[in-house]
């Protein structure tokens, strides 16, 4: 037997019965305590189930609420890209203010405020016109779709909000956008 053990053993062996007894008692109502799956259940949601399917939730997504900010960032997409120097939407832009639209229409609680950007492919006072120009073109369409357009106010802000400070063609892509933030109320442009 181990010293510890030893130790133990001789301790409880030296105290009378009852208190023996008590000692014993705390020691299983100490170990019974240790019992964590009900706190456990209680902190943690339930994961979905995994199918292997193309839609299942991304881990840590399974709880988003239909509806919400999350619910539109996820799975409707706020960023609306543009070619560079124009305001001109093409396909894949109008695919992307399609489902906000269709999005918005359900939810009708949000207001969104339509946030033109450009690269630095020009002086200032052009991205900012340009920039504006985005915001305008993304705002008409998503009215043209039935959004309400008292819901929606644009700004532009040129490249000033860059994503990426870069000169390769593919980064700079990422700055030639509208963003569709969602907001509660109406803010100052």
């Amino acid at each position: 037997m181990r010293p510890g053990r030893m130790r133990n053993a001789t301790l409880m062996s030296a105290l009378p019965g009852y208190t023996r007894l008590l000692v014993a008692a705390a020691m299983l109502l100490t170990l019974a305590a240790c019992n964590t799956t009900d706190t456990a259940a209680l902190e943690e949601p339930t994961a979905a189930p995994i199918t292997g399917q193309t839609n299942d939730p991304a881990p840590g997504f399974e709880n988003v609420v239909a509806g919400s900010e999350e619910d539109f960032i996820l799975n409707v997409g706020r960023r609306t890209y543009f070619t560079q120097d124009s305001a001109t939407l093409d396909a894949v832009a109008k695919a992307t203010l399609d489902k906000q639209a269709t999005w918005l229409n359900s939810n009708q609680r949000w207001l969104v405020k339509l946030q033109g950007f450009a690269d630095d492919s020009g002086s200032a006072s052009k991205m900012a016109t340009l920039s504006q120009q985005r915001a305008d073109a993304a705002m008409a369409y998503l009215v043209s779709k039935g959004v309400d357009p008292n819901r929606l106010w644009a700004k532009g802000y040129g490249n000033d909000r860059e994503v990426r400070d870069c000169t390769d063609r593919s980064c700079k892509v990422q700055n030639r956008r509208v963003v569709s933030n969602l907001r509660t109320e109406r803010d100052t442009l």
